[in-house]
């Protein structure tokens, strides 16, 4: 599969990026260069030259060299080496996707399966809660989130998330998104209830948890499975919209959001510095949802009824 094997591509070259920063490019993504100097088509020259547009203030970075072993992608307005940003963004960008898109999957198949199969009260409580996290617009949420816990932290029972921490972000995007995952969950749930073969096991004696697990989760796990890669490609926007207005990824770490937010100034002289996470973002967020097409195609037959048809 295609989709599969450019995502895969994806990670493993962010997987490598300590081996490009020392072994390739042979510079630091994290340490200002700001005097430093570098050489193109065998000659030195200055990572920053100062700016010769309008009133000359300000300096423009090295442009793409082309040339893996010196700043291939340029340099960004603190002279640092964009590939090598670049592939490190990428590792907390990809960190954050798929790991608040388990979180969310994850509490969301015990939730909405909950809230489906033992219904009443707890039914009742937990799609009003769903009602309210989906009445808020996803990004508004988000960003009201990130900006009440981004200086004090998030502190449940005696664990303590500094507002520093890549686990902020990560469980801020996940619980934002549970009800998306949760309520359809609940919705075939509901309809699996009343599936002759749910309520032979309800006549036979058997157990709650033994319908669960043998007959209930068996059923919604190919929509967990088609939600996953989704939630991943809608994490990572989320995330890097969260970054980009410097309130997702704190510095020192990157990710694709900050490091568009870092060539903002340099838009007009220097566009590979916004241009290049901004097209790992399209690229993965496509891979990963074409890639979710190809899972829902897989797990069920009456998709790929249609698709013939």
């Amino acid at each position: 599969m295609v989709s599969l094997a450019v995502f895969l591509l994806v990670v493993l070259a962010c997987l490598l990026a300590p081996v490009f920063e020392h072994a390739v490019a042979h510079t630091d993504a994290f340490t200002s260069n700001i005097s430093g100097t570098t050489v193109v088509d065998g000659r030195r020259v200055p990572v920053l030259t100062p700016s010769s547009t309008g009133l000359g203030l300000g300096v423009t970075p090295i442009g793409p060299t082309w040339d893996l072993h010196h700043y291939f992608l340029g340099a960004d307005g603190q002279g640092r080496d964009v590939m090598a940003r670049l592939l490190f963004g990428g590792r907390n960008s990809l960190l954050i996707g798929v790991l608040s898109a388990v979180i969310a999957c994850g509490a969301a198949t015990v939730l909405g399966v909950a809230a489906g199969y033992f219904g009443g009260v707890l039914d009742a409580v937990l799609s009003r809660l769903f009602d309210v996290v989906w009445a808020f617009p996803v990004y508004l949420l988000a960003i009201s989130l990130s900006v009440v816990l981004l200086t004090s932290g998030l502190t449940v029972g005696p664990v303590h998330i500094e507002g520093d921490s890549l686990w902020l972000p990560i469980l801020i995007i996940a619980v934002i998104y549970v009800p998306y995952v949760a309520r359809p969950l609940r919705g075939q749930v509901l309809t699996l209830r009343g599936r002759d073969f749910i309520q032979a096991g309800v006549g036979n004696g058997a157990s709650d948890l033994r319908i669960l697990r043998k007959d209930v989760l068996p059923n919604v796990m190919p929509t967990v499975l088609v939600f996953l890669p989704l939630m991943t490609a809608l994490n990572m926007l989320t995330e890097s919209a969260l970054s980009f207005l410097s309130i997702g990824v704190q510095p020192p770490n990157a990710s694709w959001g900050t490091i568009i937010n870092d060539g903002l100034g340099l838009l007009y002289t220097r566009p590979m510095v916004t241009l290049a996470p901004g097209l790992m973002i399209a690229v993965t967020a496509v891979a990963l949802n074409l890639l979710g097409d190809g899972v829902r195609s897989a797990l069920d037959p009456k998709a790929r009824l249609r698709g013939a048809a």
